[in-house]
């Protein structure tokens, strides 16, 4: 199974739609899930007709975040010292959507959890839907939050509610999130993929040089800041996710 293709990517019109399919394990983020990811947006930034990319799930699934043997092999790996410290940013995964040349939006049409709402967040837009669940669920095993959530998650949301969700690792499905006022676009689930894709139709009328400038000055100082949060994660996590109590949250959070 591990070299089965779970990311799908096709083109239409200037805009590339990326399909996260990684169905056995409900878009988490298994090894070949972040290969095909880092695989698939390399491509399709190399490809000079894109303009806009937009991300999705499958069914009620958007993006879950770690599988239980990564956390575990975090939880293990952190507590090493020098080269043998395993940490979240070992891939270059956690700031992929950021990275990408040219706007990305997340049709976010599914469950959104832990690094999987994180990633989502550093999309350039995000359509939600009232009827999925979103929560920022690292404290519920005990460690501090990563990937980036502690900056990139209130400065989508704002401050209040970002940090409360950072707190409280919660559920909260996106009509609460609507009704809390968080500035986001969120829809009805059927919706949510015909207003992403109105969305990037319109980006898409631009051109691609200027869309590209765009995106690297509105994000230049978020990304900024967002590097040094991670720096701040990485830290917190050397003395959270080494906690005894972080592995028997896991074990029993996702069961034997």
């Amino acid at each position: 199974m591990s070299g089965e293709q779970v990311i799908f990517a096709r083109i239409e019109n200037h805009i590339a739609f990326i399909a996260m399919e990684e169905r056995e394990h409900k878009n988490t983020f298994t090894e070949r899930f972040m290969r095909g990811m880092l695989e698939t947006f390399a491509r399709v930034g190399e490809d000079p007709g894109v303009k806009v990319v937009v991300l999705h799930g499958y069914d009620n699934y958007f993006c879950c975040g770690g599988t239980k043997e990564e956390l575990l092999w975090l939880h293990e790996g952190m507590g090493k010292e020098g080269e043998d410290r395993i940490q979240f940013t070992d891939g270059n995964f956690h700031d992929l959507l950021l990275r990408c040349g040219v706007p990305v939006v997340a049709a976010m049409q599914g469950h959104a959890l832990g690094a999987g709402f994180a990633m989502g967040c550093t999309a350039d837009f995000m359509v939600l839907a009232e009827q999925c669940i979103y929560s920022t669920n690292f404290m519920k095993y005990g460690f501090t939050p990563g990937m980036g959530a502690t900056c990139i998650v209130p400065e989508k949301l704002g401050t209040v509610l970002g940090n409360e969700m950072l707190f409280r690792a919660g559920n909260y499905y996106g009509k609460e999130l609507k009704e809390r006022g968080a500035p986001l676009i969120i829809v009805p689930r059927e919706q949510v993929m015909e207003t992403a894709c109105a969305l990037a139709a319109d980006l898409a009328q631009k051109p691609r040089l200027s869309l590209q400038k765009l995106k690297e000055n509105q994000t230049f100082e978020l990304r900024r800041r967002f590097e040094a949060a991670v720096e701040r994660e990485l830290e917190m996590h050397r003395a959270t996710f080494t906690q005894p109590e972080v592995r028997q949250r896991i074990e029993a959070l996702f069961g034997n």
